[in-house]
């Protein structure tokens, strides 16, 4: 008995299972469902971009089709009442049924799109779906700042900075159409130069130059886009001539200490000392006394002019 009851039991489980698909795919048939080829497409700046939407279980004929756009916390229609809107009108269509097309995409155009899809003759109605589109944009020439010249043994700091390129672009540096390495440790080629470079920021940056860093630089910009590089700009690198500066100084200060004992010396002469005309020193008597005096050639000897009157 017992082995005549175990077929009896499978077949009744599998039974079951076939009575459970069977449910489980009416619960399916009349209920929309979406789907996507795609949902984070990637596009280069003025190309074109499918942003793909299907219908995969429907029983609505003639379901309405939205799509929204998705952007800075805002939502605004991009297809509603079976036409293109917003700022997409004019450079999108929808292809097929619902799958959406834009021509000459903008980077302002990298954003969420949701499609919605309302089908009134099917048991769940309503079903979406989200897709993220992102716009690659190609760098512009980048703005690079290189001194003209640098003292032996000095820093210098090199500067490549570019603000259009979306994803944001790295950075390389060249010398004399040479690539530079973002250590100058790292590669026995440039044993003689002490520099780091930061290929996030764009920044090049000598601890201490030497003659052998002379030459031309520029700077090229690059992401997934393209690249884009820099006019080449001269950097000099010239020794210090310490003996020649010492011995100007030491010129310059035998002149000002000969200027100093000259202007001493006159001094001591006289030179600059402002003799007065003779006769301008005396101040005549405040009260006259009757007698007039008249002043002889020699200073301090004088004479009557008249006798004193009794």
């Amino acid at each position: 008995m017992a082995l005549r009851r175990r077929p009896t039991v499978r077949l009744c489980a599998r039974l079951a299972d076939f009575f459970l698909l069977l449910l489980f795919r009416g619960c399916l048939i009349g209920a929309v469902n979406l789907k996507s080829s795609n949902r984070t497409p990637v596009v280069q700046e003025f190309e074109s971009v499918e942003l793909s939407c299907i219908i995969t279980d429907s029983q609505t004929n003639d379901p309405r089709i939205e799509w929204k756009k998705i952007q800075d916390d805002r939502t605004a229609y991009v297809f509603f009442d079976n036409r293109i809107q917003g700022d997409l009108a004019g450079r999108a269509e929808l292809l097929g049924k619902t799958s959406l097309r834009i021509w000459n995409v903008t980077r302002t155009d990298s954003a969420l799109y949701r499609c919605e899809v309302v089908a009134r003759n099917d048991r769940k109605e309503i079903d979406e779906i989200v897709i993220e589109l992102t716009v690659q944009v190609k760098p512009v020439p980048p703005v690079c700042r290189v001194p003209k010249a640098v003292p032996v043994g000095k820093t210098a700091t090199l500067q490549c900075q570019e603000s259009e390129g979306f994803p944001r672009p790295h950075y390389s540096w060249y010398r004399n159409d040479v690539p530079l390495p973002t250590d100058s440790r790292a590669n026995p080629r440039f044993r003689n130069s002490s520099f780091l470079l930061n290929s996030e920021t764009g920044t090049l940056v000598f601890s201490a130059v030497h003659k052998e860093d002379s030459g031309q630089y520029y700077c090229i910009a690059s992401n997934d886009a393209g690249s884009a590089r820099c006019e080449e700009q001269m950097m000099e690198v010239y020794d210090l001539n310490i003996g020649g500066i010492i011995g100007g100084i030491l010129v310059v200060l035998a002149v000002l200490a000969l200027i100093t004992v000259g202007i001493c010396c006159a001094y001591r002469r006289g030179y600059f000392i402002n003799n007065k005309q003779n006769g301008e020193s005396y101040k005549s008597p405040g009260k006259s006394d009757g007698v007039n005096y008249v002043r002889t050639e020699e200073e301090g000897d004088f004479r009557h002019k008249s006798s004193f009157v009794i």
